[in-house]
């Protein structure tokens, strides 16, 4: 999925041969300076544009066009080069816009060769700039990274020129607008408002489950809400498994600044390119709470897209999930801009022996200080805004959610009832990030679950449990309460459970399921007990699937249990031979797609005999976690966000009273 980009903002690149698309109202200068590890570009000769438009590694366009691509092969680029900037410039001729505020705000693209897009980044905020460097290809620790920059230059490309360390900025300028007269002729007519890349809506960031389309005046993160009011774009993914490798988890993606003018269209309305987050609410404040006429309106639960109130509120909740992802690689990347802004003016003063030393130079280390500080503080007011605004909003939305969304210790359980349709998600922990503590986010997943389900039970790393076993208890409870509120959700008949545990070593964990009755059978135990479960699962799912295939569902044989079913498979692989271990791989992969899901609690270590034969497995399972870990990544941003399971609180009776309900209602249905 494409990053959607705010300045100062940076990317990972996975490939080093990438077209670079500049799209604009009007035709535009493209071009690229090439500089050191100090950002210093050495000469003419490292600046690529109409004039001199093939440098090593980079090409650009011979002339002025509202449509621009550029094409880079990093693996080409000199070693000398650490630097590249993507500067656009509107030309000095007649009849020119002299300025960008004048224009819709322009993009620029990451695509690969073959299309795919990696990353965009509208340049939102310019006004009297008439030269802007709008991204910056550079060197991380021997691979190559995006940032989004959106410098803007009032004085033009002589100003951008000299602030890249040109010596005769002046005279480069000049030529590069010589050259541009000569082939503005051949330049590419503008786009029409409605073919604007900007002024659509971002597919990555709509969903296959709420197809919405944004107004043609809108931010690309903004979808039509019924009644015409703007809202969150639908979430497009769950979260994803990940092992944290880099130190940039965080600064991928963020949400747009404040202050940012609003562009003209082609037919006098305006565009605001803002993002939603950083607009003041438009829709009216509810009657029973009042704001400030110039503050956001109050958070109101279910403000968001969908057909039922169940919809509205799972996409309010990934909507404040989007939010606190993008202001919070926000905020990280304000700060990485500010330490290294400081360090590139460091360095300037300190390569300079002539203010190295004395008072000239104290005086210019402490202003590249002050400055940092300034920037760091504004971006974590910014921050501390959004988090206060996010956590009002929580505080709204969790007592209105419904059982399969709320948590244990939620009033919402005390009058439950078993539903009668089955709820369009379920919550399967809570989220959380470092800076925003102690505000969570529910970890939602759909119904039915696409993914199987595996309980690490395993000492994660840096854990203060000395042994595995101490995690053991704990991770069964997680199953347990995952599976009692699985079942709580279905309506009664529905969904069934069925439990493997070889060594009889869950007995205690699993008493409120056995001790209410509603599992489908004992738990089985011994290798008989596992190859008769799995067994009757695997036929199960072949006589789906061959159903399925020849067009047959009907024809399923009277006897067969066709509610969905979860396996929950204790202490994963104690009892499982190699046949075994096959039907579990096969359930894994096929199971869900026939109505059996797998819960598999487990110490990876303990399948260390099989090496790699189990690798598909443990990757075809989402991992969840007993204690708190930082192993998921959002789908936009690829934060490490925190995973904590939703357990009953202490002393609690909830869950033998919902597990109660479960069970008259499976009676009665009998």
């Amino acid at each position: 999925m494409a990053a959607e980009l705010v300045r100062g903002q940076n990317h990972p690149l996975s490939r080093n041969r990438i077209e670079i698309r500049i799209s604009a109202d009007a035709p535009v200068v493209a071009g690229a300076t090439l500089a050191d590890e100090n950002g210093r570009v050495r000469g003419a000769d490292g600046v690529a544009h109409p004039g001199a438009p093939t440098l090593p590694g980079i090409e650009v366009s011979r002339q002025a066009a509202a449509e621009h691509r550029l094409a880079v092969d990093l693996d080409a680029m000199p070693e000398t080069v650490h630097r590249v900037s993507v500067l656009i410039a509107l030309p000095a001729v007649p009849g020119a816009p002299l300025r960008f505020g004048a224009l819709a705000a322009p993009r620029a693209a990451v695509t690969g060769l073959d299309g795919t897009d990696v990353a965009g980044y509208t340049l939102t905020g310019l006004d009297a700039e008439s030269a802007v460097v709008a991204l910056e290809l550079y060197r991380r620790q021997a691979a190559w990274k995006i940032r989004a920059v959106g410098q803007g230059y009032a004085e033009g490309l002589t100003g951008l020129l000299t602030d890249q360390g040109l010596p005769q900025a002046a005279e480069l300028a000049r030529g590069i607008e010589e050259a541009v007269a000569r082939g503005l002729a051949r330049s590419v007519p503008a786009r029409t408002a409605d073919t604007d890349r900007s002024r659509r809506t971002a597919a990555s960031v709509t969903g296959p489950d709420l197809p919405g389309t944004a107004p043609a005046t809108g931010s690309p993160y903004d979808v039509q809400a019924p009644g015409g009011s703007a809202s969150r774009p639908a979430p497009s993914d769950a979260p994803v498994d990940t092992e944290p490798t880099s130190d940039d988890h965080g600064r991928l993606t963020a949400s747009g600044g404040p202050g940012v003018p609003a562009a003209a269209t082609s037919s006098g309305g305006p565009i605001d390119y803002t993002h939603p987050k950083r607009r003041q609410a438009s829709r009216p404040p509810a009657p029973e709470a009042t704001a400030p006429a110039d503050g956001p309106a109050p958070p109101v639960a279910g403000d968001a897209v969908g057909w039922s109130m169940d919809e509205r509120l799972y996409n309010q909740v990934w909507g404040m999930f989007e939010d606190l992802a993008r202001s919070t690689a926000a905020c990280r990347s304000a700060v990485d801009f500010a330490e290294s802004r400081m360090e590139k003016e460091l360095d300037q003063v300190l390569s300079d022996p002539r203010s190295r030393l004395g008072s000239a130079g104290d005086a210019a280390r402490e202003a590249a200080q002050d400055r940092q500080a300034q920037l760091v503080d504004q971006a974590r007011a910014a921050f501390d805004r959004d988090l206060a605004q996010l956590t009002a909003e929580s505080e709204v939305v969790e007592p209105a959610l419904p059982p399969a969304y709320a948590r244990w210790d939620n009033p919402v359980w005390h009058g439950y009832r078993v539903p009668t349709e089955t709820p369009m998600a379920i919550r399967l922990g809570d989220l959380h990030l470092p800076e925003s503590e102690p505000l969570c986010i529910p970890m939602l997943v759909r119904l039915p679950l696409e993914r199987g389900l595996w309980i690490d039970s395993g000492v994660p790393d840096g854990s203060l449990f000395e042994e595995a076993v101490e995690l053991r208890p704990l991770a069964l409870q997680t199953a347990v309460a995952l599976a009692a509120r699985l079942l709580a959700v279905h309506p009664a008949g529905e969904f069934g459970v069925q439990v493997i545990d070889p060594a009889g070593a869950g007995a205690s964990a699993f008493a409120p399921l056995t001790g209410a009755g509603v599992l489908d059978a004992p738990p089985a135990m011994g290798a008989a007990g596992v190859a008769g479960v799995l067994g009757r699962l695997t036929e199960r799912v072949d006589l789906v699937q061959m159903a399925v295939r020849g067009g047959a569902s009907d024809a399923l044989p009277p006897g067969l249990d066709t509610s969905r079913q979860l396996l929950i498979v204790n202490d994963f692989p104690h009892g499982f031979d190699d046949r075994a271990v096959t039907q579990l791989r096969y359930l894994a992969d096929e199971g869900p797609d026939a109505g059996v899901h797998l819960l598999l609690v487990a110490d990876r270590e303990d399948a260390a005999a099989y090496g790699p034969l189990l690798d598909p497995l443990w990757r075809s399972l989402m991992r969840l976690t007993p204690v708190p870990d930082d192993h998921l990544a959002d789908p936009w941003v690829g934060h490490a966000w925190t995973y904590e399971p939703c357990l009953v609180p202490p002393g609690s009776q909830v869950l033998q009273r919902v597990l109660a309900q479960v069970a008259t209602a499976r009676t009665k249905r009998m």
